[in-house]
């Protein structure tokens, strides 16, 4: 059974959004692994700052599944797809990867570029998943992490209770 990394953000009524997120993928998977929640400014655009964070679950299901329903969580929040990929939101659910695979169709790839490009994707997939290896780059996330440069974007971790029973 693939374990997957999903990211989280959201910059409006981010702390009710972020908890309905996790609430409504607890009860789609069960247990999850989540990260500290980091506060960062908007990148690409001017908004109100995120938070972010990322999630691992393990599951059996497809990509094709693992997008849709996403997209559905999203959407249920009040998501809109106005704006373009830089624009504020309620909700942001993106599959960062699933296992070791290296996916490219249909206008998804997996890993997901941000993974090495921002900050607040980056440093909490490092804390939960620190050893495990890029598919791509063979690096482990500490290590990326380790030679990212932090000077780029700025974050911050925030106190946040999830709601959710510990792991």
């Amino acid at each position: 059974m693939p374990r997957i990394w999903i990211s989280l953000g959201s910059n409006i009524e981010r702390e009710h959004n972020i908890r309905a997120a996790l609430h409504d993928l607890q009860a789609e998977f069960g247990s999850l692994l989540v990260s500290n929640i980091y506060e960062s400014e908007a990148v690409g655009f001017s908004g109100d700052a995120f938070y972010n964070l990322v999630v691992g679950v393990d599951t059996e299901r497809s990509v094709d599944e693992l997008v849709q329903l996403f997209r559905a969580i999203e959407s249920a929040h009040g998501r809109t797809r106005e704006g373009g990929g830089f624009a504020s939101r309620t909700l942001d659910i993106d599959l960062l990867t699933y296992g070791d695979q290296i996916i490219d169709r249909d206008g998804l790839h997996l890993p997901r570029d941000e993974i090495t490009r921002y900050a607040f994707v980056l440093l909490p997939l490092s804390e939960l998943a620190g050893e495990s290896r890029h598919p791509e780059s063979g690096q482990s996330y500490r290590e990326l992490w380790e030679q990212f440069d932090r000077t780029s974007q700025r974050l911050w971790p925030v106190p946040f209770d999830t709601g959710l029973p510990p792991v």
